[in-house]
């Protein structure tokens, strides 16, 4: 499969953060990432865990999920063919970077819950 991602390898200075958001970056991944990662690992499984992104888009980032070996896609010889998603080892070394991120959300959401209620004076 060509590489068709504009932007995936541009990483001129040799950045580590710019090497992490080329493979995970975007709106998307890290969600699904984390939703296989907790077992929703059907196409249609994914689309109900994320009813907003479109069916072409959850295509698109499994595939390219897929070529970074984060995820394995797993198709079982059946009639009909059932295709399933797993989280690879390499895949996994992410967890602890989505479980930082999700403790740093929660307390901005705090943060952002305490400045936005009125004080009382």
């Amino acid at each position: 499969m060509a590489n068709t991602r504009k932007t995936k390898d541009f990483n001129p200075f040799n950045c580590p953060v710019t090497q992490c958001m080329n493979k995970i970056g975007g709106k998307w991944k890290i969600l699904i990432i984390y939703a296989v990662y907790k077992n929703c690992n059907r196409f249609s499984k994914l689309q109900k865990a994320i009813p907003i992104i479109s069916k072409q888009m959850l295509v698109n980032q499994l595939r390219e999920l897929e070529e970074d070996k984060i995820l394995e896609r797993i198709i079982y010889a059946e009639i009909p063919p059932r295709v399933e998603y797993k989280i690879t080892e390499y895949g996994k070394s992410l967890m602890p970077v989505i479980a930082v991120l999700q403790e740093w959300g929660l307390n901005d959401l705090k943060l952002s819950a305490e400045t936005a209620s009125p004080s009382a004076t």
